[in-house]
This record gives structure tokens, C-alpha cells and sequence, in this order.
């Protein structure tokens, strides 16, 4: 972990370029210094893996993005649970996370990999996991959540302390079962990511319009 924490320091925290233009959308990565690659974008935050440490990724808060310290109580109150990453260390809006690997939902639609139940009942019981502990789960969606070996997992778990009701899952949950399993998932279906966001932003215009 020292030589981990040390390659941050010194070659990735210096050099990179990051901002969240739009609470709303992914950040905007600028500059990634090499080899450090982009794993995964979030609306505050953003996570990279290092070739040299292949079990571990850093998550890095965007500047005046909140959320850090919550993300850290979220994790100490997950302890151990093999649907959710785990936090190694933490400091300063940069947190060192357990990977999980596996393609989002998200991206299983773009690509047309089938998304199996189990992947949806596995996720159902790690939300239920997390309530058990006094958490509530929030803005769990398809970009949000991860299969591997046709298992289901949970990747971000910022939003875990909100506890105002939300429908994301719910909701999702309700378009795997009325629309991708009896239409999309047989014909293996390709859905662009123009397409994709598109439908993002639309539900995301319809849940405000419902309060």
C-alpha cells in the first residue's frame, strides 16, 4: 500500500486535470498522466487504475465537488460484502478503492451482452445488505452497477447516506423486466450511446417533473 500511495503522490495527483462542469453529467477528464488510464466517470468524481497495481483503483474527487467524506462513512459502514468495493485508504477528496471488475450495465446494452437475472437479484440483496445497515441506497442506475461472471455488483455507493426516497432502481429494474428480457436481450440489440444518454437525460427530466 506505501508503494501505491507513493505512486499517487508522485505521478498521478501532480499532473491530472479534472472538473465537473455539470452536477448533472459525467466530469471532464483534461489531462490522465501516463500510464495511468480512465476507468469509469462519475458526475463528481472519477476513477483510474495504474498497470502496476491491477487490484486496486483511485477514485478523485473533482475540485468543489462534495460528497468525500460521506463516500468514506458509506464504506465504514459496508465493512465487507462481496457486491461492494471496499476502502483501503482515504485522504483529501482521493479515496483508494478494492476493484471490481466487469462491464456496467450500461455498457452491456451498448454492447449487446446479455444481462442475466442473477445480476439483478444479486444486486437487489446487496441494496438490502446496505439498508440492514442504515444506509439508503440512492441513484443506483445502469452505469452504477457492474457484471462480472454473470454475477451483479455495485460500484458507487456515493449517494448511500441521501435518504430521501429514490426510484432509480425501482425503475430500472422495471425496464429489465418489461422491455430488455422479452424484447431486447433475444435479439441481442446494440443500443448506441447516443441512444443511451439520450434516454438518460430523458428519464432523468421525468423524475424531476414527479418531485
Amino acid at each position: 500500500m506505501r508503494s501505491l500511495i507513493e505512486t499517487i503522490d508522485q505521478t498521478l495527483l501532480p499532473d491530472l486535470n479534472i472538473e465537473s462542469c455539470d452536477p448533472h453529467d459525467p466530469i471532464v477528464i483534461h489531462h490522465v498522466p501516463a500510464p495511468w488510464q480512465v476507468l469509469g466517470t462519475g458526475n463528481y468524481a472519477a476513477v483510474f487504475t495504474h498497470p502496476d497495481f491491477p487490484d486496486e483503483v483511485v477514485k478523485v474527487y473533482a475540485p468543489g465537488r462534495p460528497g468525500f467524506e460521506e463516500e468514506v462513512e458509506v464504506y465504514d459502514r459496508l465493512g465487507a460484502h462481496p457486491a461492494f468495493s471496499q476502502c483501503i485508504y482515504a485522504r483529501d477528496g482521493m479515496l483508494v478503492l478494492k476493484r471490481l471488475h466487469g462491464v456496467t450495465l450500461y455498457d452491456c446494452m451498448h454492447r449487446g451482452i446479455r444481462i442475466p437475472v442473477q445480476v439483478i437479484q444479486d444486486i437487489d440483496r446487496a441494496l438490502d445488505y446496505a439498508r440492514d445497515r442504515g444506509l439508503h441506497p440512492h441513484d443506483v442506475h445502469g452505469r452504477n452497477v457492474n457484471m462480472y461472471q454473470g454475477r451483479g455488483y455495485v460500484v458507487d455507493v456515493s449517494d448511500f447516506l441521501h435518504e430521501e426516497a429514490c426510484s432509480a432502481w425501482t425503475d430500472l429494474k422495471k425496464a429489465y423486466y418489461w422491455v430488455y428480457r422479452p424484447i431486447l436481450c433475444p435479439l441481442r440489440i446494440r443500443i448506441p450511446y447516443a441512444l443511451l444518454n439520450a434516454l438518460r437525460k430523458t428519464y432523468r427530466w421525468l423524475r424531476s417533473l414527479r418531485g
